[in-house]
């Protein structure tokens, strides 16, 4: 069995605070350009799902006050998860918070073979999307929590001795 190291070498953890600090302010960013979209809404989003699950999101869809609220946790949500991750706040949180976040992405419209898909996109994808990709480094970022090194978790997280 290999024996790994128990902490990250330098080039590792700046690269991985790199990898946080990117993945924040897209997510911030998303979520404020959002906000700042007077007519955005994940109501085409939710109404075009396609999937084993398209009913549960076409069902949200349809219910005009369930979108209003998926509209504000979604806006507020990419916010909160990025700005936390720029500033390395709550890393091993906020990082589940994203990974729960986009895997509702990813599922509301599989990359499947049979799944006609209805929202243009550049993308020509099967199974591995973006946000599968984003799933990912949030749980890697979840297991390697930089923001106890670089970030505010080490004020918050401080340890004398």
């Amino acid at each position: 069995m290999m024996n790994f190291p128990k902490q990250l070498s330098a080039p590792q953890l700046y690269s991985m605070v790199a990898l946080r600090i990117l993945l924040g302010w897209y997510l911030l960013y998303e979520g404020l350009a959002k906000l700042f979209s007077p007519h955005w809404s994940s109501f085409g989003y939710l109404k075009s799902s396609q999937g084993f699950l398209s009913d549960f999101f076409i069902g949200i869809a349809d219910n005009s006050a369930l979108v209003d609220v998926i509209n504000l946790l979604n806006i507020w949500g990419l916010i909160a998860i990025g700005l936390a991750h720029v500033l390395g706040l709550l890393g091993r949180f906020s990082s589940l918070m994203g990974v729960l976040l986009i895997s509702l992405y990813y599922l509301a419209h599989p990359p499947l073979i049979h799944v006609n898909e209805v929202l243009l996109s550049n993308e020509n994808t099967l199974w591995v999307d973006k946000n599968l990709i984003f799933i990912s480094v949030l749980f890697v970022l979840y297991l390697f929590p930089t923001s106890r090194v670089i970030g505010l978790d080490r004020f918050i997280f401080y340890k004398k001795g």
